[in-house]
């Protein structure tokens, strides 16, 4: 890692991929031209074009810089500890939860209004 700021391109500093069922994810370390790093998660799923007949991968990408590392880190946290916490409870929290939230605005959250939605599962 002491050797990143002397590359002229933005290659990984570090690299994992994590196989999850059909979805495999990467966590890439990376470094700006100003030698800030940042963390770009992606996820990718292997689909079939019915049109084409052939495999594709369709993937998504979260980058997430420096200054935000520590809200990210708390918030996936408070997340996993709710799952562990509720596990039980999912079927009524999941109720209840589309109850309040049947019209939700992106605009409302405080960001832009993402280009494409994902496809749910």
């Amino acid at each position: 890692m002491e050797n990143f700021g002397s590359q002229n391109t933005r290659e990984d500093i570090y690299s994992k991929a994590v196989r999850a069922g059909k979805r495999t994810y990467f966590f890439d370390v990376k470094a700006t031209r100003n030698e800030e790093l940042y963390l770009t998660i992606t996820e990718s799923k292997k689909r079939f074009d019915q049109q084409t007949g052939k495999f594709f991968f369709e993937k998504h990408k979260i980058f997430l810089y420096r200054e935000d590392f520590d809200k990210f880190q708390e918030a996936l946290q408070e997340a996993f500890g709710a799952i562990a916490q509720a596990q039980p409870e999912v079927p009524q929290m999941r109720r209840e939860y589309q109850q309040r939230n049947t019209d939700i605005d992106f605009e409302d959250l405080g960001g832009d209004t993402p280009d494409d939605k994902e496809e749910q599962d």
